[in-house]
């Protein structure tokens, strides 16, 4: 049986070479570890407040900056890492670590949250399945949240933000009348619940591979088991650290978080958990699955050879019956008589008949 896992091997190839990138370089160097998926950064900003909505596309980022000093919440969103003038601008013009600005750019980070009481920095992973190749993608989208401004950074275009977007445009929900605390926490609550939908799919999945494993497994059966598993494995690495982040960002006492906000962020850690708890149910299905797959190859396997074994047990007294009258010695009784070759026929086929309906008593057919 020949399975191919090429994606496990792509991924330790493509952690090697961002090690490489980075190494000898000194702590704090901008380098963006990731791979280009767009073809150049683009920077959209949403202004608002409860009169009044902004929202457009920018080149310059440093246009952006008087917005920081206005009472207004600004959403500033960044699609495309690989610029690093770009993040260097903002590094400056928001005060923002040289080793925050590095973790941004490293996307192999897990998912967490620090204060440093000017901003706070959330990473997060968001979760995407793609249905033409069936394969789950990761993309990690980190948060700066300051006093007036939120900034998001996405390394690529396409995002789960986009009914944010329509509810600020429309003036749906409560999103214009509160502060920038509270639009971190719909963006995280929307990174969450995108992984509800994905594990309704791969539930789905799980399910139509149940039923092909109890009707007829085969060798595609067994790799469509991997992949699950493997995705399982996925999802878990980056919901595991999100509970811990999300419990902590709950926790925190910064001045940039208000008290009403802090109870939505328990009802984003509830989720959490019920993300945690479905995953581990689907990675206990899914391995399941693998026992049972070995298991029906193992019973296919007894049930051939149980009729290959029977097939054989039966010829043996036919084999013999025939090697004893195959052996033409001159003074044979039966070799004389006209019925001799039909009563040896009518005896192997009674001999044979017998055994059947013995393994039959015996439930062995």
């Amino acid at each position: 049986m020949n399975l191919k896992h090429p994606r496990p091997f792509r991924s330790l190839f493509r952690f090697s070479k961002q090690f490489m990138r980075k190494s000898g370089s000194p702590p704090g160097t901008l380098v963006y570890t990731g791979d280009k998926k767009v073809d150049k950064t683009r920077i959209s900003v949403m202004e608002y407040s409860d009169a009044e909505f902004f929202e457009r596309e920018v080149e310059d980022v440093s246009t952006c900056f008087p917005l920081k000093e206005k009472p207004t919440v600004t959403w500033l969103n960044i699609n495309g890492l690989h610029d690093i003038h770009t993040m260097e601008t903002i590094g400056n013009a928001f005060g923002i670590h040289p080793l925050v600005l590095e973790d941004i750019l490293n996307v192999d980070q897990r998912p967490k949250f620090e204060d440093f009481e000017d901003y706070i920095f959330i990473v997060l992973k968001v979760a995407y399945l793609d249905e033409t190749r069936n394969d789950l993608q990761m993309e990690q989208i980190s948060l700066i949240v300051t006093r007036n401004c939120v900034i998001t950074f996405q390394e690529t275009e396409g995002d789960v933000f986009e009914g944010i977007r329509e509810r600020v445009r429309s003036y749906k929900g409560r999103t214009r009348r509160m502060g920038v605390d509270y639009l971190a926490y719909v963006l995280i609550d929307a990174i969450v619940d995108s992984y509800f939908v994905i594990l309704d799919r791969l539930g789905e999945r799980t399910e139509t591979l149940e039923d092909e494993l109890v009707a007829k497994p085969d060798p595609e059966t067994l790799q469509t088991i991997y992949r699950l598993k493997r995705d399982m494995i996925f999802l878990r690495r980056a919901v595991w650290p999100l509970r811990e982040a999300i419990g902590a960002l709950g926790r925190d006492t910064s001045p940039l978080l208000q008290e009403s906000t802090q109870v939505y962020l328990k009802d984003v850690y509830d989720h959490t958990i019920q993300v945690i708890d479905t995953v581990e149910s689907l990675r206990d299905m899914v391995t399941g699955m693998l026992d049972i797959y070995l298991s029906s190859v193992s019973n296919k396997m007894n049930e051939i050879m149980k009729v290959l074994t029977i097939i054989a047990t039966i010829f043996i007294p036919l084999t013999f019956l025939a090697g004893v009258y195959g052996m033409n010695f001159r003074y044979m009784p039966e070799l004389e008589s006209h019925i001799a070759y039909p009563l040896l026929l009518i005896g192997m086929t009674c001999v044979a008949a017998l055994m059947l309906v013995y393994f039959r008593i015996k439930r062995w057919l």
